[in-house]
């Protein structure tokens, strides 16, 4: 008969020794118990107090890794971009998932995130950024259809619903507006124009004028004409001319009047080169009230 008070025997070794101790102190761990099996410790990690199985043979011969300190580190990694981390991707080792702060939920790389912590890249929501440049296309008339056909990341095929062209466009002209259908739209000389007056006041305190034209001056004033956003800027006067070519031939004969009749009015280049990306045809601001009174004079003619 089996006396029932004897202990059973351990089903592997619970011998720990000290070199085992030694290497595991060496990098970073405590030897709590043997588990599993002979060929297991049960480690506390001494950065962050919790356990966590590992083979003798790494500890041994190679660094343990603590898994709660890098699922530490994934968490703080991604709150540091502004994510929520959602745990691993079971089919990836090198993947796991994320919240967005709108909600939905993305995949990506740990290394990624890792990188754009360290402020090298950024991360974004997918649909996100699909609905907004979808947006950026409704804004100029035309649909987003999807990525470049032939791979540039700057650009994007669209489609245009009034003549159902599907064109590619670089997302930068499609934000601006400075393109046009290669089936419907005109070329600048016959589509229509704008005769413009423009005011900038330089950082020390210098107030110029430029007279000019552009199919879309909001355009021009945003996207072409400013180095630097933040710069004081604004339209003063716009008006509307039949085409480009009449809009150039104009504003050619009325820069000849104020450069002819008016040459102390005419602003150097090197007192804006800093801050605009055009080095003449800009004026002191002492000339806005001829260049309104010259426009004004151009729309009575317009309207007549």
């Amino acid at each position: 008969m089996t006396n029932s008070s004897t202990a059973t025997p351990a089903a592997f070794p619970l011998t720990i020794h000290p070199h085992w101790r030694a290497a595991a102190e060496a990098k970073g761990f405590g030897i709590l118990q043997r588990v599993k099996d002979r060929y297991h410790l049960l480690l506390s990690c001494h950065t962050c107090r919790r356990t966590n199985a590992s083979k003798i043979f790494v500890v041994m011969n190679s660094q343990p890794q603590c898994p709660h300190c890098i699922q530490d580190r994934w968490q703080a990694d991604a709150e540091a971009v502004g994510l929520q981390w959602a745990g691993r991707d079971p089919q990836s080792r090198h993947h796991s998932f994320y919240i967005a702060n709108c909600g939905h939920r993305l995949r990506r790389q740990f290394e990624l995130i890792k990188r754009a912590a360290a402020g090298i890249c950024d991360v974004r929501c997918e649909l996100c950024q699909q609905q907004k440049e979808q947006e950026e296309a409704e804004a100029q008339g035309w649909e987003l259809i999807g990525t470049d056909p032939d791979g540039n990341q700057n650009y994007r095929l669209y489609r245009h619903p009034e003549c159902g062209h599907e064109q590619r466009v670089a997302r930068a002209n499609m934000q601006t507006g400075r393109f046009g259908c290669g089936l419907c739209g005109e070329d600048w000389p016959a589509a229509p124009s704008h005769l413009y007056a423009m005011q900038f006041k330089l950082p020390n305190g210098t107030c110029l004028v430029k007279l000019g034209f552009s199919r879309n001056p909001d355009s021009r004033l945003r996207h072409q004409l400013l180095k630097h956003r933040d710069l004081d800027a604004k339209i003063l006067k716009t008006v509307p001319m039949a085409t480009g070519q009449l809009a150039l031939q104009t504003e050619k004969r009325l820069h000849a009047k104020l450069q002819a009749g008016f040459p102390d009015l005419v602003a150097p280049p090197d007192l804006y080169a800093g801050e605009l990306r055009v080095k003449s045809e800009v004026y002191f601001a002492d000339a806005a009230q001829v260049i309104f009174a010259m426009l004004d004079a151009i729309e009575a003619e317009e309207d007549s």
